[in-house]
């Protein structure tokens, strides 16, 4: 074969090759930034929540305290498009004062208030402060002195995310909680296919604040 016509299926033959592994190379590249991408993250945090009912269902006495230190925990899974799923856990310890009786002193009985909770977090934004809001389900156990009572809870809330780093950042929350301690229900009036039920409902609100450390894998 003529060297110049070899020379021009090289050439031929080299340009497409190029340009697919060109390609190649910026699909791989795609694939590692999106892998590297954090999808989970923890965050230990401690804070002050408000609200001192259940204390005072608890000791079954008016208790002067209106809230107390609380810490835990949240994991938070990428989902899409700034959508987190969210699990939190948070613990609040107090002890309290409970007036005695006429021949009882008075005794200090530690009360803890649990949250379970479960939900989705919205983050707003991709720089280094992400606004948030929060809204959960899950379960309140109440209790001291031997006795624990579990109730269901919603709370809602927002925030603000902080990251300086791709793995490490803060966290600034604020939250209510909305715990269902009673439930009463009563029929007022019956009728073939239809009941009409009247429901009162004891619910007991806390608000929590709190700061913490993110993770992020």
């Amino acid at each position: 074969m003529h060297p110049s016509r070899t020379s021009r299926i090289r050439h031929t033959v080299g340009l497409p090759l190029t340009r697919v592994l060109s390609i190649v190379a910026l699909v791989l590249a795609a694939n590692a930034v999106g892998a590297s991408a954090q999808t989970v993250e923890i965050s230990p945090f401690a804070g002050y929540r408000f609200g001192g009912d259940f204390f005072e269902r608890v000791s079954g006495q008016p208790v002067d305290l209106d809230g107390a230190p609380a810490v835990g925990g949240i994991v938070n899974v990428a989902m899409h498009d700034g959508l987190w799923f969210e699990g939190l856990f948070t613990r609040q310890d107090a002890e309290v004062n409970v007036p005695g009786g006429p021949l009882a002193p008075a005794t200090r009985w530690r009360i803890t208030v649990d949250h379970w909770l479960g939900g989705g977090l919205q983050e707003f934004g991709q720089g280094r402060a992400r606004p948030f809001l929060t809204g959960l389900l899950g379960l309140t156990r109440y209790g001291g002195h031997g006795d624990n009572e579990i109730r269901f809870v919603v709370s809602a809330g927002g925030g603000v995310k902080l990251r300086p780093t791709r793995h490490l950042g803060g966290r600034l929350d604020g939250r209510v909680h909305a715990t269902f301690a009673d439930i009463d229900g009563r029929t007022i009036v019956c009728s073939p296919g239809f009941c009409l039920v009247a429901l009162s409902t004891d619910v007991v609100w806390q608000a929590e604040f709190s700061a913490g450390l993110v993770i992020a894998f």
